[in-house]
Formats: C-alpha cells, structure tokens, sequence
C-alpha cells in the first residue's frame, strides 16, 4: 500500500517536516551533460541513486512527499532533463548523489528504472541504490512513523483473483498464486516468475546495524494515532528502526483479511524466511528494472537497499471498519510528516556512510 492517494493532496495544507538537519551547503556546481540518447564519452559519474516514486506538490517550499527532503537537504540542484521518464533528475555533482521520481506503480517505476539505467549520460556502474519511500504499516509488527529495511519483496499482482462476495466457504482468500489450484495448494513456489526478489543480505543488515539507533521524529498526533491499538503492541510504540519485508501490489488495499493475505503470500514466497511489515506499490519493477540492467553491467544488483516508512496502519484499530478507516486515510495519513522525516534521517545516515568511506565501499559493499 503506497502511501500516495488522493487525499495526500488535501494533506498538503498541513506543516512541512522540520529541515533542521538540513545542511548549510551552497548549491554544486553545475556538471556538463552529453545529448539525450546519443553516444556520451564523459557521462556523470553516480555513487548514489536515491530512488522516491512521489511528490505532492513542488520539489521545494511545501509540503515534503517522498523526494522533497533529499532535493533541498542534499543540494540535489542541478536538473537533468529526463522527458523519458516520469520527473527530471536531480544531481550533486560534488557528492555525485542522483535524485529520481519515479512516478507511483511499478509499471511506471520498470520504466523509469529502465530508462534510467539505458541513460549514456549516467555511468551507474558502481552505483549504490537506496529505493525510499513511505508506505502502510502492519500494526503486528511496527508503529507508524517506524522505518524498515527490507530483505526481500513480494509480488501482489501476479495471482488469481475471485471476487470476495464468491469465495468458496473453505477458502481463507480469493487471492492465490498463478500457477496454483487454489490457496491451500501445499506445492511450493517457483521461483523464476518475478513473484519475489532477494536483496543483498549483509548489505541490508549492515544498513540496519548502522541506522538501528538512530533518534526517529515523534509527535502527539502519532501517538493519538498509535494509542488507538490496543490490540497491537508494536504499534503502540513510538517510532523505530527494524528489518522487515515488502509487498508490493499496484491495489491500495487495506483490512484484516487483505493484511492476513499479504502476510501468508509473503511467507509462502519466502519459503517461511520473510516477514510481511510494509506494504507499497513500486519495488517489484524496480528491482525487475535492476536485475535485468544488471546483467548487462549497467548496475549492480547487489548495491541496492529498500527502506520503506510507516505512514499508515495496513489494517484499521478495534472498533473501526476497514471501509471507514481507509476513506479517512484518504483524506490524509495521520503520519505522513512523521515517515518522510524518518525515511530522511534513517536513508541519510547510510548515504553519508557509503560517501565518506567511497574509497572502500566504492569497491566492494559493506558486510
């Protein structure tokens, strides 16, 4: 469940996230670019692609969406023009930090991943990959505002599907894997039809050890929030720092029964070793984008990171149904600040990691 809908656009009256940690930089230098789509002799070195699927309203000046943060705290100001894709770049010559909006579903961010990597402007080749972005929250697991690293992704839209109102009696979901004779079925899953991707594991648990403790905003408009679960521990408490997986599904669902759903098919792709936390939209053709472009050494498939943030609860508190909390969600999610400041803080202490350090992370990721 990505955390971009309508209603964030009504959110966009409400205060920005503080930019306190911004540092006091002037803007880069502005670095020369090859012509799009032409032969590039000297094209732009990378060492950080930090990936956002959304913006609410301008890159600067209000309300911060997904990519705002990193524009203005990290000097992102010189635009490449990228009309094949979703939004313009934005690079740091002098940190050689990449900005990139994707646009929101995963059919548009293969695209612009594939674009991105085909561009002869960019020499990606040693690029580091930090996909960040807000996302639905699982109550069992972590609180809103709550940052996660994910060891892997989960596919939610290759499946068939039965309309809720005509599923068998004994059937605990209308959802179950495309090559399946239903949910129950016991034959485990394959594993070549892009249903889940495995991201580097020491380089995910390096990112979590390092960013573990870091100090994550809190406000008493997300504890209101949290406190309303009083069946779910973890979402009770303030916001923190854990390693947990991705679903990644072009619907915006949410509820008790989708989220128990989202947790079986993470598990049942995973083999029992992944664990459901953050539900969004865009990963699954992103890293589908990466994988193939990897092959061909554009990139490098194991210098990716996915860190999602907890804007919204996946499923609603007692005593409220799914329809009537998702259609006040709508109108805006109670922690929408809170996860873009997360998303920074947390992302940021990576980035500034892998950067100081280029001359041994530049060769060979962290373990």
């Amino acid at each position: 469940m990505h955390a971009f809908v309508t209603g964030l656009l009504l959110a966009a009256a409400a205060p920005a996230p503080s930019a306190q940690a911004a540092p006091a930089a002037p803007p880069a230098v502005t670095a020369p670019l090859c012509a799009i789509a032409a032969p590039c002799a000297r094209p732009l070195p990378v060492r950080m692609v930090v990936v956002t699927m959304f913006e609410i309203g301008k890159d600067e000046g209000d309300t911060a969406g997904e990519f705002q943060l990193w524009k203005t705290r990290r000097n992102l100001h010189q635009r490449i023009p990228f009309p094949h894709g979703f939004h313009d770049l934005y690079y740091n010559p002098d940190t050689q930090i990449l900005g990139v909006v994707t646009g929101v579903g995963s059919v548009r961010s293969a695209a612009a991943i594939t674009a991105l990597g085909l561009d002869t402007r960019l020499d990606l080749s040693r690029a580091y990959w930090l996909v960040a972005g807000i996302a639905g929250i699982d109550p069992e697991d972590a609180s809103i505002g709550s940052a996660a690293w994910a060891r892997y992704v989960v596919d939610g839209d290759l499946a068939h599907e039965i309309d809720a109102r005509e599923i068998p009696k004994n059937w605990k979901s209308g959802y179950f894997p495309l090559d399946r004779k239903g949910p129950d079925d016991p034959a485990p899953p394959r594993t070549d039809g892009g249903e889940v991707f495995a991201l580097n594991p020491d380089l995910t648990e390096w990112a979590y050890r390092l960013t573990r403790d870091v100090a994550l905003p809190d406000d008493p408009g997300i504890a209101r929030e949290r406190a309303r679960y009083t069946d779910h521990p973890n979402a009770r408490k303030p916001p923190f720092v854990l390693i947990g997986d991705q679903f990644s599904a072009m619907t915006f669902w949410h509820g008790a029964l989708l989220n128990r759903w989202a947790n079986d098919h993470t598990r049942y792709f995973t083999q029992g070793k992944g664990q459901f936390v953050t539900s969004a939209m865009e990963e699954t053709g992103t890293l589908q984008a990466i994988e193939y472009l990897s092959r061909i050494g554009r990139v490098d498939k194991d210098r990716v990171l996915v860190l999602r943030t907890g804007s919204n609860y996946t499923l609603p508190p007692p005593g409220v149904t799914a329809a009537d909390y998702l259609l006040r969600e709508n109108e805006g999610y109670a922690g929408l600040n809170a996860s873009v400041e997360s998303l920074y803080r947390v992302g940021d202490k990576v980035v500034t990691e892998l950067l100081t350090h280029w001359d041994r992370y530049g060769k060979t990721p962290p373990k």
